[in-house]
């Protein structure tokens, strides 16, 4: 294994720049928080639990980058306006916001329960739309900068997560209104959107999911599922000079899951596809592990 991230862009290109990455202890959040710090950005991770993000800093630090951590709940307007306010008495400025935090659990839609609905909606929808705001407010519209809001493969439907699928619908809009109400201040503002990507985030998951959740690479027609560094490298070039004339966009990085139709004969790539440059994993994440969920 390496001792470095092996990122594909370029060093320094984020030399000076201060990144904040919500759900920055585990997960995608994690390994762009690596990315970012790899490349020479201060990163600030903000989450819930001091514990886990003081051990990503503590990776990232012990790795020669510079990393910072508030504890946050983003549902909670006020906690975010303190954390914002917070980093830039340290920073003077906030560069870039990646808005990865997010949560939902499987269930049916007449199942859901308001409470269980307003929460999802809370954590996946306002949560990211407050970081935005006091981001863009109280730093980004006096000096410019680049937001990437993570949503989720939504295209189809969502069935057994419709208040998060919902909620997803709702960033990608709210990231189309952003990127033109908040151009003229020089601010980018785009999305990511996830496919069935191999992280931790899959164990939290009930055990007995483990049965679907192992058999889903199948409905894919690149025949895997992703890594997580093949989510941050798209985080990373939105954030990068190089997308400099791209906003309001919302990037896939599925594996052409949503093209999957009822009656097409999908045919998965065979063992000597799956080695061919082109659809061949990246792992440039040199502290990725293996979700728990496919190690039995």
């Amino acid at each position: 294994m390496s001792e470095h991230y092996r990122s594909v862009f370029a060093p320094g290109i984020f030399h000076s720049k201060i990144v904040m990455v919500t759900g920055g202890g585990s997960g995608i959040g994690r390994c762009i928080a690596h990315e970012l710090a790899s490349l020479g950005a201060h990163v600030v991770l903000v989450g819930r639990k001091l514990e886990k993000l003081h051990d990503v800093a503590s990776e990232i630090v012990a790795d020669g980058g510079r990393a910072s951590f508030h504890a946050c709940d983003i549902r909670d307007e006020a906690a975010v306006r303190t954390t914002v306010t917070a980093a830039l008495a340290v920073h003077g400025k906030i560069d870039g916001l990646v808005n990865n935090a997010g949560g939902q659990y499987i269930t049916p839609l007449e199942k859901i329960s308001a409470k269980g609905w307003d929460a999802v909606i809370a954590t996946n929808l306002t949560g990211g739309f407050l970081m935005a705001r006091e981001c863009y407010l109280q730093s980004m519209q006096a000096q410019g900068g680049s937001i990437v809001n993570i949503v989720a493969d939504i295209w189809g439907s969502m069935p057994s997560m419709g208040h998060s699928g919902a909620a997803r619908a709702g960033m990608v809009s709210l990231t189309e209104t952003a990127a033109a109400e908040w151009a003229h201040s020089g601010v980018r503002v785009n999305a990511v959107a996830p496919g069935y990507i191999a992280s931790s985030g899959m164990d939290h998951y009930p055990e007995d999911a483990g049965p679907m959740l192992r058999e889903m690479s199948k409905t894919v027609p690149l025949g895997r599922f992703g890594t997580e560094a093949e989510t941050s490298a798209m985080v990373v070039f939105l954030l990068s000079p190089a997308a400099s004339f791209i906003s309001g966009a919302t990037m896939r990085v599925d594996g052409a899951r949503p093209q999957v139709r009822q009656g097409w004969p999908m045919q998965m790539p065979d063992d000597s596809a799956m080695q061919r440059e082109a659809i061949r994993p990246f792992n440039g994440f040199h502290r990725a592990t293996v979700p728990k969920v496919f190690q039995k």
